[in-house]
């Protein structure tokens, strides 16, 4: 029997303010618990909320990079329900009025709708202990967020990856979000439904705050494994939240999924409507930054790099810093699409660019960088790793002039099929003679020799 899988992503951005969404507290990481708090923040009796200006308008360039209709009238409503990270009881959000609606994001050359994007402020942080308690951080609770919620265009886990990657790319191209995922400031919740081809939608589940591209796939394939194993069983998918397991690798039910009914919507008495100008939209269209998709075609064409190659290099700024120092386009953009994107952690340009500057200068080989990549992702210094290991390669010829003789002369059969036109038996003499010399010759120089002694090919 074949399925379809269904999925719609609603993620949560974090908003670059220095404050929080209607109080002055910092918004910031990592601080002492429960330091960023105040009256207003902690929903204590009498304090009035009042709206973040920079809030608005990071909001308003979210929108636009994101080609939404921005409505030039919204309304801030009170979501109402009881967790203990929230200690109003009810969460400031926008519903019935939020301040844009529909636009698309294109992914591999297609556009996945947008529903809407509403701002909201964040709930606390509950922190479970290895007993039987839980302790609570409010220093999260209303920090600024945008909530972008798609259409449930999105048909495999690795497109809904490849979607939150290149939201979160543009993001922070235009400085709205800082995108740390492990920090929680870009997170997703995933709603999943599977059907047969052509039939209605079916009953959505909602995967909980996953923080990784690698965990979003891991939970929608599971959840898709899970669905299937309880229709074909002769069940029916419940409508609930589920909570996924990162190092379990598995979904465990939260609640029931609640509707709009259930959190009793209603507009807050203490926050009039928020009217956004035809003149703040025009100041921050006039304010944006270059989009990826603008930044990849220049790359493009400036470099000779594919089209695709080029949207992986205009993720960010890795590419433009590091070439800054290490003027060969080339090799910094292959390392970074065939090695640096490997990696969900992100090096600095300053390691990268020292590191690549050791092969343009002929210090180490390209298969050396590549070996030594990781120590240097984890903060090791390049110059200090090719030194303690001995890595350097070297670029005298008389080493390298002894060594491919020997290959030659322990392999004649392959130097007559090569002189006879067998251009491929080339690189047999190079790998030979560069595992030879410990991979430490200068490969172009062992190219160069080795053309020397095996002289030209009947072609």
């Amino acid at each position: 029997m074949k399925w379809e899988t269904v999925i719609g992503l609603e993620v949560h951005a974090q908003l670059k303010t220095q404050t929080k969404l209607f109080c002055r507290c910092a918004n910031h990481f990592g601080d002492v618990p429960n330091a960023n708090t105040c009256a207003v923040c902690l929903g204590l009796p009498g304090a009035l909320p009042a709206l973040n200006e920079k809030a608005v308008e990071l909001a308003v360039r979210a929108a636009l990079a994101l080609e939404c209709e921005i409505q030039p009238r919204s309304q801030f409503a009170r979501k109402n329900y009881f967790y203990p990270d929230l200690p109003k009881g009810y969460q400031i959000s926008q519903f019935e009025s939020p301040y844009c609606l529909r636009g698309k994001l294109a992914v591999n050359g297609r556009d996945i709708r947008l529903v809407r994007i509403h701002m909201e402020e964040d709930a606390g942080k509950n922190i479970h202990t290895s007993g039987d308690a839980s302790l609570v951080d409010y220093n999260r609770g209303g920090t600024p967020l945008c909530e972008i919620v798609s259409e449930p265009d999105l048909r495999t886990a690795e497109e809904a990856a490849e979607y939150l990657r290149e939201l979160r790319n543009i993001l922070m191209a235009i400085d709205v979000c800082d995108g740390n995922m492990e920090e929680g400031s870009f997170r997703c919740d995933a709603n999943v439904s599977i059907r047969q081809p052509g039939e209605p939608l079916g009953t959505r589940v909602e995967l909980k705050n996953i923080n990784s591209f690698k965990f979003v796939i891991a939970a929608i394939h599971y959840e898709e494994t899970r669905q299937r194993e309880v229709l074909l069983g002769g069940g029916k998918v419940v409508q609930e939240t589920r909570q996924w397991d990162s190092e379990a690798k598995v979904s465990r039910s939260m609640r029931s999924k609640e509707d709009a009914m259930d959190y009793r919507y209603f507009p807050d008495p203490d926050l009039p409507p928020v009217v956004i100008s035809r003149e703040l939209v025009e100041k921050v269209r006039r304010a944006l930054p270059e989009l990826p998709k603008a930044k990849s075609a220049r790359l493009a064409q400036a470099h000779g790099f594919s089209l695709a190659d080029a949207a992986l290099l205009a993720r960010d700024a890795l590419f433009e810093e590091t070439h800054a120092s290490v003027k060969d386009a080339k090799l910094v953009g292959n390392f970074i699409i065939n090695t640096v994107r490997g990696e969900e952690q992100q090096i600095s340009s300053v390691a990268l660019s020292e590191l690549l500057a050791l092969v343009q200068a002929d210090t180490i080989s390209l298969n050396v960088a590549k070996t030594i990549y990781k120590d240097v992702l984890h903060g090791r210094s390049a110059k200090e790793l090719v030194a303690e290991k001995g890595l350097a390669q070297s670029s005298d010829t008389g080493p390298i002039e002894a060594a491919a003789s020997a290959v030659i002369a322990a392999n004649a059969k392959n130097v007559e099929g090569y002189r006879a036109g067998n251009e491929k038996l080339f690189g047999f003499f190079v790998g030979q003679t560069m595992k030879a010399l410990g991979g430490k010759a200068n490969p172009k120089l062992v190219n160069d020799v080795l053309r020397q002694l095996l002289g030209p090919t009947a072609g």
